[in-house]
């Protein structure tokens, strides 16, 4: 979606306070593509500065579907977004600049400024719960649901010794 600026660069300085709605069905990102289930609207709020800057500010919740990094369940992430930037708009800013990714001469694109900042709260590790006990590395079981016959391999056998010896003095 995007926001004509020109009111609160104007002579005025009009602010825009808006509830945008929020475009993004998926996140998509280099692991894959993970869909967002609930989605609320995006509360912002621009207001001039001086010159040719702004003050962008707002927030929203959304609800990411993320795999277990353990088992592969799908885990519904809430997620809440809030952010405060300030962007020069126009020719002086630099092309360095982040806002240049988001504000296109006089309009500013809710939808690039929510998925960089979607990005930055991303979760870096998503589990279903705790003490989730993942996959088995033989047969791929969900070792949460149930146990497998497997046996380990990827155990050293020089420990073979110390293993035999857990399983005959293992407490109940």
């Amino acid at each position: 979606m995007l926001l004509n600026l020109s009111d609160v660069l104007s002579d005025q300085h009009s602010p825009i306070d808006a509830a945008v709605p929020l475009e993004i069905n998926t996140m998509k990102l280099p692991g894959g593509s993970y869909p967002f289930e609930e989605r609320s609207n995006v509360q912002i709020h621009v207001e001039h500065v001086k010159g040719k800057e702004i003050a962008v500010s707002g927030n929203c919740s959304l609800t990411a579907v993320i795999p277990c990094d353990r088992c592969l369940s799908p885990v519904r992430v809430p997620m809440e977004i809030s952010f405060e930037k300030r962007a020069i708009v126009g020719g002086e800013a630099e092309e360095t600049d982040e806002a240049s990714d988001y504000i296109d001469g006089y309009h500013l694109d809710v939808d690039k400024l929510l998925y960089y900042e979607i990005l930055i709260g991303w979760p870096t590790k998503t589990l279903c719960r705790e003490d989730c006990k993942g996959l088995c590395s033989v047969c791929g079981q969900n070792l949460n649901e149930g146990t497998c016959d497997c046996e380990d391999t990827g155990l050293d056998p020089r420990m073979s010794v110390i293993r035999d010896l857990f399983k005959n003095f293992k407490e109940v």
